[in-house]
């Protein structure tokens, strides 16, 4: 089984980001960068697959700027046996314009299973995964928390809104990873350095697809930083903060005799 995991580079989620004067774009300049914590998680699952000796090959794709290969690099020192970027430098890019240029490269590739997380950092729009789905004619499973490949079918376990659903499908299929389907490792120096000598294919994205089709169909008006509404109060003693709990907060507490 060919798995292919879709990855992303975002800013990294620790650091202070700030938006830029007169714009709605992100100042991104000098910020660190990595993979998208939640494709991260699927690199990880796809390279326990291949370990478990249900997968055979691993490949990662990208649709991104040059900039990416470092974060394709990263994840072929996670164990990943490959990687594709699909080189754009069209900014604004949107969810449908990414999915797109993704189900042409998985065409190409022909998988059995593609991954990839279910939310971006930056962006948290969960939408890539099941436009690529759609794209595919694909079945697909998004949140996934838990799943298991045996005999051509899937099973996952899924977060749902009132708890939790097990389902089945066919490959080839379409997968969103949550965070807890599996702890990301750490890559030591020796893997980091193997990375370096393995595949790294790049492909224009405007031999996949013409530029005129990936014209985005959202435009972001304006973007301003979270304000900040927590309130801190220094209270004298434990009696003033029951008080503050029983009137604030409604938290009624029993008196103990």
């Amino acid at each position: 089984m060919k798995i292919l995991v879709a990855v992303k580079r975002v800013v990294d989620p620790n650091v202070r980001i700030n938006i830029r004067p007169g714009s709605s774009a992100i100042d991104t300049a000098g910020l660190k960068t990595c993979i998208n914590p939640f494709d991260e998680v699927a690199v990880e699952q796809a390279v326990r697959m291949k370990e478990a000796g249900s997968a055979t090959e691993v490949v990662l794709v990208s649709v991104d700027s040059q900039a990416a290969k470092e974060t394709l690099r990263s994840g072929l020192a996670m164990g990943a046996d490959r990687a594709i970027l699909v080189e754009t430098q069209q900014a604004g890019l949107d969810s449908l314009g990414a999915a797109k240029l993704l189900a042409e490269a998985i065409r190409k590739e022909s998988p059995d299973l593609v991954l990839l997380g279910k939310q971006s950092v930056d962006a948290d729009a969960a939408q890539c995964g099941p436009m690529l789905a759609a794209l595919l004619g694909w079945p697909q499973a998004t949140f996934v928390a838990e799943m298991r490949e045996e005999g051509g079918l899937l099973t996952v376990i899924r977060d749902a809104e009132l708890g939790a659903e097990t389902l089945r499908m066919r490959l080839p299929a379409v997968v969103t990873a949550d965070l807890r389907l599996a702890e990301p490792r750490y890559t030591t120096l020796p893997h980091v350095m193997a990375a370096r000598r393995k595949p790294m294919e790049t492909i224009p994205a405007d031999q996949l697809l013409p530029s005129g089709t990936l014209a985005p169909r959202l435009t972001m008006l304006g973007a301003a930083p979270a304000e900040a509404h927590r309130e801190i109060r220094l209270l004298p003693d434990a009696a003033a903060l029951v008080a503050r709990l029983r009137e604030d907060a409604k938290v009624f507490l029993e008196e103990q005799v």
